[in-house]
């Protein structure tokens, strides 16, 4: 019932896995009790790829009347290619439930190898040969891929180099993931506040917004216009969402907040973003994606007065940030109802 715009699944493995030892998820708090973030090191923790295209689920999402996407992480390239050819399968069997594929390339499982999206050379054996399935090719589902942040120019260069090689197959991508190898101290009790990994983990929320930021706008100069980007990294709020899309984001993504908030965050962030909007007398999202201006002592503030604005606000033009661009976002609830239900 939130104004989340689609459902997806946790990223799949081939077969469950119960993932890192407890406490692998802790918020992060700064000066006056503040939540800033947040630190994890998951061990990505999943009830294994054929219950997210099992009838339990498929039907579930299909009731919400909400797109489903099915997000896979394979320890190995093999098993993506395999998870692949269950979703085609399932696809097949009940066709209009799977509304895309998500491969998630930010996270680093395969033992003894860097993260896959920071291997550029893995990088782009992976997507090929996800791209070479011949059912997946026939089958018309779109893909979306997850990165890692990156921070270097010529980075940004070889992923969108290898991305814009597959425009043509590839919908959108997901930028991106925690940063990864943090660690977060707490003094009170002179310990790594998680358990995994000797307290090393992913550090998400407020402190990643600037890179996430930058992560967009740059990728966003370089990728094809027909490849949508999905800003995350620090949305707690309209305002976090604004700037996003101004990089040019087409959908924001949020974690922490959610974690902390609940979905009311959805109709929250979502509401403050539409305030922006009126104020600014913007009717649509592509009024000012990736418009970010440079620096220049002349900029002003933009301001319409009220009656400006165009009847009913901004609602019309957040139709496709709500209904087809938001697809991310309801991975956490995924998750929370797989793990109940799967104890």
């Amino acid at each position: 019932k939130s104004r989340s715009g689609a459902v997806l699944s946790k990223s799949a493995t081939l077969i469950k896995q119960s993932g890192n030892p407890l406490p692998r998820l802790k918020q992060i708090k700064m000066g006056g009790g503040l939540a800033e973030g947040s630190i994890n090191s998951e061990g990505l923790p999943n009830a294994g790829i054929d219950y997210y295209v099992s009838d339990t689920v498929l039907d579930g999402v299909a009731a919400t009347g909400k797109p489903y996407i099915v997000s896979l992480s394979g320890l190995k390239v093999a098993d993506n290619v395999e998870m692949l050819g269950r979703v085609v399968a399932a696809n097949t069997a009940t066709p209009g439930k799977i509304a895309g594929v998500e491969l998630n390339l930010a996270c680093p499982n395969i033992p003894g190898k860097p993260t896959v999206a920071l291997d550029f050379e893995q990088m782009d054996s992976v997507i090929t040969q996800v791209l070479a399935h011949e059912g997946f090719a026939a089958c018309g589902l779109p893909l979306g891929v997850k990165l890692a942040p990156y921070f270097d120019g010529p980075h940004y260069d070889q992923c969108a180099s290898i991305i814009n090689r597959h425009k043509d197959r590839i919908r959108y991508v997901v930028t991106m993931n925690t940063i990864g190898n943090c660690i977060v101290v707490d003094s009170e009790t002179e310990s790594a506040l998680i358990a995994p990994k000797g307290g090393f983990g992913g550090v998400g929320g407020g402190f990643t917004k600037h890179i996430a930021l930058a992560n967009v706008a740059q990728l966003y100069t370089r990728l094809d216009s027909s490849i949508d980007i999905v800003g995350v990294g620090g949305v707690a709020t309209g305002d976090d969402a604004f700037q996003l899309i101004l990089c040019g984001a087409a959908a924001v993504q949020t974690a922490t907040t959610h974690w902390l908030e609940g979905p009311a965050c959805f109709d929250r962030i979502a509401a403050e973003l539409e305030a922006i909007m009126r104020k600014k007398g913007y009717s649509s999202l592509e009024a000012f994606r990736g418009k970010l201006k440079p620096y220049d002592k002349t900029n002003k503030p933009k301001e319409v007065a009220a009656a400006a604005t165009s009847t009913g606000g901004p609602g019309l033009g957040l139709a496709y940030w709500l209904l087809m661009a938001l697809m991310p976002i309801l991975g956490i609830l995924v998750e929370r109802f797989v793990l109940a239900s799967t104890r």
